[in-house]
């Protein structure tokens, strides 16, 4: 129980770590490329740039973890076996040809 509490404090600190750092590339980012785009544009602090890059995580990725809302459509018996099968040969003899080329 007690190495169990370790580990998700360890891996909480490390959330917050990658938070705070994703946050700062954010402003970093943000302050040196729109900015330079338009004038109306004015640059960021890094309390707004956590806002931004909450409000971006809202918008376009939503909280749903890292499988997303694909892995929920794929495994709840959505498809068969076979169905499976034959989009994953599909996707594969895809990328196949496009990296046969390169």
């Amino acid at each position: 129980m007690k190495k169990c509490r370790s580990k998700c404090a360890a891996i909480a600190a490390l959330v917050v770590v990658a938070i705070a750092a994703l946050s700062y590339v954010v402003m970093l980012l943000w302050n040196h490329v729109a900015v330079s785009l338009a004038d109306g544009i004015h640059a960021i602090n890094y309390g707004q740039a956590v806002g931004l890059l909450i409000l971006s995580r809202i918008l376009f990725g939503g909280f749903r973890g890292r499988h997303g809302h694909h892995h929920r459509y794929c495994c709840d018996g959505a498809m068969t076996a076979d169905e499976a099968e034959k989009v994953r040969c599909g996707l594969f003899s895809r990328f196949k040809s496009k990296q046969d080329d390169a």
